[in-house]
């Protein structure tokens, strides 16, 4: 499913085995998310089913209990997109390279944020200008 070669960008290269462990370390990460996410979604029915009943101190603690999954399903989902996306570049043989200058991104930074797509002077960058 997955072509694993070697990325060469100007004269560097990530080696095929970094790629592949990083390749199951986001199919690992992106299978914990699916589990966490349909967890939080069953507490959302459960929790929804029990707003009717009850007095009004139990139903706001059950209105925040839903705002927090919300939220934290938010944040998953985006967390998810961004593995889909990083295994989609692996996929296509452009993993570890910045998408916006097209420079390597350093290894270290992909060890600590697999998912990552842009460098650090580049995510810096976009940081600033979405202040």
């Amino acid at each position: 499913m997955y072509k694993i070669e070697m990325i060469v960008n100007k004269g560097k290269t990530m080696d095929k085995e970094f790629i592949e462990k990083t390749k199951e370390a986001l199919i690992k990460e992106r299978n914990e998310i699916l589990a966490s996410l349909s967890d939080q979604n069953e507490q959302m029915h459960n929790l929804v089913g029990t707003v009717e009943s009850g007095d009004e101190a139990d139903r706001a603690s059950d209105r925040i209990d839903g705002t927090l999954l919300s939220s934290l399903s938010e944040a998953s989902s985006k967390r998810l997109t961004q593995i889909d996306n990083a295994l989609e570049r692996i996929k296509d043989g452009k993993y570890g390279i910045c998408k916006s200058c097209g420079q390597e991104i350093a290894r270290g930074r992909l060890e600590a944020i697999p998912y990552v797509a842009f460098c650090l002077s580049c995510q810096s960058k976009i940081d600033r200008q979405n202040r």
